[in-house]
């Protein structure tokens, strides 16, 4: 690099610090977002699952709806376990963890009885969306839900808007609803660009998939 592209370089990046610390200082406002992660691509609890262990480094509460699903994998298990011991009988557990599904749709084959689990699995989240102790609730695949007619996206979005200033909440899951994606504050949606599964027939794998 030659001492022209150097000092337009050094140039470059002044005018870049001055814009993002402009920027750092005008973001003075701190809410509880709604965050949905969507899309077809892989990572979408994954990413939720980083926050989650996020908030518990901080000491914060959170709860884990998991809809669809019948239980998280035993890695995840083993890892988040300790979160959900209470520490003694006057201290609750950090973490609370409900696997209120009963699998994936091709594996009950049983619509109604879904429709059921979806309902059920919600009632146990708006105790949680609506209780201030905790400060991230997760509802691990209920954009699923959603999709498949489980749910009502405006019940859903009702109960989720009805929560306390300060809570953070996210959703997970394929074909996110667009009244849902309106009211977001942060949507990410995975695109899937190549699956080993699909084109070479590779199978799940641990420390990947589970």
């Amino acid at each position: 690099m030659t001492q022209l592209d150097s000092d337009q370089y050094k140039q470059k990046m002044q005018r870049r610090k001055e814009v993002q610390t402009q920027r750092l200082a005008q973001a003075s406002q701190e809410k509880g977002l709604i965050i949905v992660n969507t899309g077809n691509g892989k990572g979408k609890t994954t990413a939720a699952l980083g926050m989650v262990l996020r908030s518990l480094g901080h000491g914060y509460r959170v709860a884990i709806i998991q809809f669809i699903k019948g239980a998280w994998e035993p890695a995840e298990k083993a890892v988040f376990q300790p979160w959900t011991i209470a520490p003694d009988p006057e201290t609750p557990a950090q973490l609370v963890f409900e696997a209120m599904g009963e699998g994936f749709t091709w594996e009950t084959q049983d619509r109604e009885r879904d429709i059921a689990k979806a309902a059920t699995a919600w009632e146990t989240a708006l105790t949680f969306l609506h209780n201030p102790e905790f400060k991230l609730v997760l509802l691990d695949e209920v954009n699923v839900a959603l999709k498949l007619g489980y749910l009502d996206p405006a019940q859903v979005v009702s109960g989720i808007m009805a929560k306390p200033p300060s809570t953070h909440v996210i959703l997970t899951g394929r074909g996110a609803p667009p009244e849902l994606i309106a009211q977001a504050d942060l949507v990410t949606e995975m695109t899937l660009v190549k699956h080993p599964f699909r084109e070479q027939g590779v199978k799940a794998q641990p420390g990947i998939e589970f």
